[in-house]
């Protein structure tokens, strides 16, 4: 990728991409999935790389069996990463729990330069601090008390045994500028910067030392991720500076919303990619609408390849306005994918998401009656499961009067659909009823419903056996 910088020199560089989640859920968060999509979108534009690197430095809230988890979905989208603690690769290790060493020099580094310095503050008087900034409508930020204490000072207090933590040296004068490639210049007063703890006193980085750190060291050039960063920024600008680095490139995408506003939560949308895995999304179709949230492709459709979005991807064409996940349009683009899918293909689909239960053959069959009516893969069995297994429930009640004349019209009828149908409308006339309520009854007796594919060609496939073995049994 061709890049041009601050001094107007042109340079070129391998683009590289990353997310990091933390493994502290039950899956890959679908907002972690729509940053995934743009930074492998991204990299595979440019002809870059796109590593996956877990940040499990939160040990209070790491929650066992997650980052298999999120490595699971992340291949069930079929968005492939070129390096990870899964894979391997140049830079490794790929868990920041495995790189603590690595932050702990950096961070002394910091302190020795005068770019940080130890702090010896107690939960309790951190609380009241903020306590009495609350009471005089303060924004929370750390009164700068350590900072007052020599190098010397402070190296004297940890021999005796203190415990501490390691902050950020903000100037307390001056601004930090951010320029995100999304949204332009961003200029930040350094007043208003917290003093950020760097180095937590159990030895493990915090999120702002331990990305710029392992972004740098990765060789990250451009980091895209949730615009809920862009108060953090700053403080990684600075850090930057005071290493000596230069900083990527940084985009920062809208946040997902609910279809009232809210930001995306588990309360009110089933925020974990697993969750739809199992009600039968394809991952194709998820892609997609993922990658609508923010982006527009230019000719407006809304269907198309992950490798269309490749081939006209750009970043100038994020959006800033928070995009709403809203589960209806996904469902209605994931039934646009089935109607368009290879019937094999879908009927191979269709058997692995029920691991077998129902023959593939079988299936292939019965599509052309469901294909146009399934929205999920999961839907094919609400509708196409009487096909295999007398329902155990019938939708309204039936009586020996409902079902006998059903029977004297279909036992001696050929069974193709049309003398099907013939032979129900003759017996409708003979008794003086609608034709619609006696092809209803028909309907319910067989597949227990009252709406489904269409009946008189499902007939036909159940075969006359079968329909008649099934409307004898209700009158037993």
């Amino acid at each position: 990728m061709i890049v041009r910088n601050n001094h107007d020199r042109i340079i070129t560089m391998t683009v590289r991409t990353r997310i990091a989640p933390s493994p502290t859920g039950n899956d890959l968060h679908i907002g972690n999935a729509y940053t995934a999509l743009i930074n492998y979108v991204f990299a595979k534009k440019y002809h870059g790389s796109f590593i996956v690197r877990i940040e499990d430095t939160d040990r209070t809230r790491f929650v066992e069996g997650s980052e298999q988890r999120i490595f699971e979905s992340l291949g069930w989208l079929r968005i492939e990463h070129a390096e990870g603690p899964d894979k391997g690769g140049p830079y490794a290790p790929y868990r920041q729990s495995e790189r603590l060493s690595l932050y702990k020099r950096y961070a002394e580094d910091l302190v020795e330069k005068g770019f940080a310095y130890y702090c010896f503050c107690t939960p309790q008087r951190l609380e009241e601090m903020r306590k009495e900034q609350e009471a005089r409508h303060q924004p929370p930020m750390y009164d700068g008390r350590c900072k007052r204490l020599t190098l010397e000072e402070a190296k004297q207090r940890i021999q005796t045994g203190a415990s501490y933590v390691i902050r950020l040296n903000v100037p307390d004068e001056g601004t930090t500028t951010v320029h995100d490639e999304i949204r332009g210049n961003i200029t930040f007063e350094n007043k208003r910067i917290d003093d950020q703890v760097l180095l937590k006193s159990d030895g493990y980085p915090t999120y702002h030392l331990g990305v710029v750190i392992d972004d740098h060291l990765m060789n990250i050039t451009h980091v895209i991720r949730g615009e809920e960063w862009i108060s953090s920024t700053p403080k990684h600008i600075l850090l930057y500076q005071y290493f000596g680095w230069t900083s990527p490139v940084y985009a920062h995408l809208p946040v997902l919303r609910n279809p009232d506003k809210s930001k995306l939560s588990k309360r009110k949308n089933p925020v974990w990619v697993s969750l739809y895995r199992a009600e039968g999304f394809l991952p194709e179709a998820m892609k997609n609408y993922l990658a609508l949230m923010a982006w527009a492709y230019p000719d407006g459709r809304d269907i198309f390849s992950l490798e269309e979005m490749i081939e006209a991807f750009d970043l100038s064409r994020i959006q800033t306005t928070a995009p709403i996940f809203d589960r209806e349009k996904l469902l209605w683009m994931n039934g646009q994918y089935i109607k368009r899918m290879d019937s094999n293909e879908l009927a191979k689909r269709i058997y692995d998401f029920f691991h077998g239960y129902y023959p593939y053959n079988q299936i292939l069959i019965i599509l052309p009656l469901v294909k146009e009516r399934i929205r999920t893969l999961k839907e094919f069995e609400n509708i196409a499961q009487f096909f295999f297994e007398e329902p155990k429930w019938l939708e309204y009640t039936l009586t020996s009067d409902d079902i006998k004349p059903l029977i004297d019209a279909l036992e001696d009828a050929q069974w193709t659909h049309k003398e099907i149908e013939r032979r129900i409308r003759r017996k409708a006339e003979e008794l003086g009823k609608k034709a619609k309520d006696i092809f209803m009854n028909l309907r319910v007796a067989i597949t227990g419903k009252t709406v489904g594919p269409p009946l008189l060609e499902s007939l036909e496939l159940l075969g006359k056996e079968e329909t008649l073995r099934r409307l004898t049994s209700i009158i037993k």
